[in-house]
């Protein structure tokens, strides 16, 4: 993909949605951190469930300490590795209260000392509530940066740098999120729905012709 395609291709998805935002839901940046946390090899669905009933009673560091662990593990059970995530956001909750005045810190390498954050996690904290331009990539964007051609790499690490490299400055901010949802509901793993994608003109996928049935 050259640089003409890759500005036609987020213009594309700019002007289809101009205020892209993550479906987790949260209201200050500590929520927003507690439900990246949570939402490693779960759905942003389940996140929502869980949090909906536990951050009306429990949405501050010393809160979620209040609960104690077995309480918290009670409300956030039906996320996968529920355990080992409760474990972890109790000691980060620890952690912000002794080191940070109970505030969520605004640079990576202090939330990558966080229990259970790694660059992934940080960066959605960096770019969502911050508004940094980091690109957290997941299995989605993973996906559509070697699908499309947009950015070819065999890890997570060496999509995320080509990607900061290609993509113009001017749609930075707001690319996580395209690409996410792209990889979610549009380009997704085992059938990708090509024929209602606003941005395959741009694209370096090309589908298998659909057989006619016998």
């Amino acid at each position: 993909m050259n640089s003409k395609q890759i500005e036609g291709f987020f213009a594309t998805l700019q002007l289809a949605n101009s205020q892209p935002n993550t479906e987790l839901e949260y209201t200050t940046v500590f929520e927003l951190l507690s439900a990246v946390l949570l939402s490693a090899q779960a759905t942003d669905v389940s996140v929502n469930k869980a949090t909906r009933k536990l951050f009306p009673i429990a949405n501050t560091p010393q809160a979620i300490l209040n609960l104690g662990i077995d309480r918290l593990e009670s409300h956030i059970k039906t996320i996968g590795l529920y355990k080992s995530k409760a474990k972890h956001w109790m000691q980060t909750c620890q952690i912000l209260i002794d080191q940070h005045q109970s505030q969520v810190p605004r640079t990576r390498e202090a939330l990558e000392d966080l229990p259970g954050v790694g660059r992934k996690t940080a960066n959605v904290v960096l770019n969502v509530a911050f508004g940094e331009p980091t690109m957290a990539v997941d299995t989605h964007i993973f996906r559509v940066g070697n699908r499309t051609g947009l950015a070819l790499g065999k890890t997570p690490y060496d999509v995320e740098m080509k990607l900061l490299k290609r993509i113009p400055k001017k749609y930075l901010v707001d690319a996580h999120h395209w690409l996410i949802l792209l990889g979610r509901y549009v380009c997704q793993a085992r059938k990708p729905q090509c024929w209602q994608c606003h941005v395959s003109a741009y694209c370096s996928y090309k589908p298998k012709e659909v057989q006619p049935s016998a």
